[in-house]
């Protein structure tokens, strides 16, 4: 018999956000660049609408804040993660936005009303233009910047307990100076490494100035992990553990002493094979991504032996405009998530992505990965079915043994 699955007291519930792909209205590298004629005629070719892939207004969240707070209120929340955006904070190089630390700051205020525990990212993604024209995370002295603005967002925000400096450093890193295909869209082997020791100086430092401020405050960087799998056989074996080192470790293995949590994005198993992804995607979202929410667990576990730190989940999501899978991966994903805990992994808290259809940067607005819809005219929030049974976890602090929810999709 399946008996219901209880969560540890004080475990933090919640849903994740970034500011660039809800609050709209932004001006940076990354609103510049979806403007730029070689974007523009990159989607003519492919007979894509430009409009979008504009962020725009996003969701208007910057002038809709409190109706954020109250799809959190829906959703019972007890976390949220959200992210301060760099361009509106420091528009020009060293002039700070007093109004906009302040609308940040009432914020932050008015989740803690509403017993919200905020987790403030500091970076996710773009940049200003006058740091784009520097030559952004390719020039060392963003180390320097980088510094100024972490240190004008700690002594703005003193109550922030949870800080992630950086967002999945090795995914921006990757698709923008590796593969080229996020803006600068560079593709160099050498720049791409560049970047990669930038980043990880960048956290150190705003480790370090963060703890001087708020000593007693929870800092760590949110990184994208995934289940690599392989055979039994030497060669697989070998080409996962380099994966997996690769992609998984070795940037928290610059960093471990200098965190005091491990931030956990999950989404993708790799089942490597003489070749990568040769998943057998018996279940997808709608962006074409493998639903495996059994890979979570073994992420989890090595995580937590590596590093014997403690664990938030700060993003875990799909792309399900219908929301046909949504509640059945969620619980599913929970399952793992509970024997984690179970077999003796630290972990505490699970925040959502997304709380909102949002702008999915280069994929433009059509993945819908939010719990709540978000029509693109109005801006109004509409809750999907499984925003209930999300919430329903939430205030029972448990999943059942095995809910309606998670019965295979008919």
């Amino acid at each position: 018999m399946n008996e219901a699955k209880i969560f540890p007291k004080g475990f933090l519930w919640g849903a994740a956000t970034s500011s660039y792909q809800i609050e709209g209205g932004l001006i940076n590298d990354w609103s510049e660049w979806e403007k730029s004629e070689r974007r523009l005629a990159f989607l003519k070719n492919k007979g894509l609408n430009p409009s979008d892939f504009q962020s725009g207004q996003a969701a208007d969240s910057w002038n809709r804040l409190e109706d954020d707070i109250n799809c959190l209120k829906q959703l019972t929340a007890t976390a949220y993660r959200f992210s301060i955006e760099w361009s509106r904070i420091e528009p020009e190089e060293g002039r700070f936005d007093e109004a906009a630390l302040n609308r940040y700051a009432s914020f932050i205020a008015r989740l803690r009303e509403e017993g919200i525990e905020p987790f403030v990212t500091l970076w996710h993604w773009p940049v200003p233009l006058w740091l784009s024209a520097k030559g952004g995370w390719k020039n060392s002295q963003i180390i320097k910047y980088f510094q100024k603005y972490t240190e004008r967002i700690v002594e703005a925000f003193p109550t922030v307990k949870f800080w992630i400096t950086l967002n999945e450093p090795d995914v921006f890193s990757g698709h923008s100076y590796f593969m080229g295909t996020w803006p600068p869209q560079m593709k160099n082997p050498f720049t791409y490494l560049k970047v990669n020791s930038n980043l990880i100086k960048a956290h150190r430092a705003a480790y370090d100035i963060i703890k001087e401020h708020l000593p007693n405050s929870r800092i760590g960087i949110a990184s994208h992990n995934v289940y690599f799998e392989a055979p039994s056989d030497f060669i697989n074996q070998a080409i996962c553990s380099i994966a997996k080192w690769w992609w998984n470790f070795r940037f928290f293995d610059k960093i471990k002493d200098k965190q005091d949590f491990i931030g956990l994005n999950f989404y993708h198993h790799n089942l490597l094979n003489f070749g990568f992804i040769k998943n057998k995607n018996e279940k997808i979202n709608d962006v074409g991504w493998e639903l495996y929410p059994e890979g979570i667990l073994p992420v989890l576990k090595d995580l937590y032996a590596r590093y014997n730190k403690p664990i938030y989940i700060t993003e875990n999501g799909t792309a399900d405009a219908d929301d046909d899978h949504r509640a059945w991966y969620l619980v599913e994903v929970l399952k793992n998530v509970h024997e984690a805990i179970r077999q003796g992994v630290d972990l505490r808290g699970y925040l959502h992505w997304s709380l909102l259809d949002n702008f999915e940067w280069a994929s433009g607005f059509a993945p819908k990965f939010g719990l709540f819809e978000v029509n693109r005219k109005t801006f109004e929030r509409i809750p999907r079915p499984s925003v209930e049974i999300y919430s329903q976890i939430i205030r029972n602090n448990k999943i059942n043994g095995s809910p309606a929810c998670a019965e295979d999709d008919k």
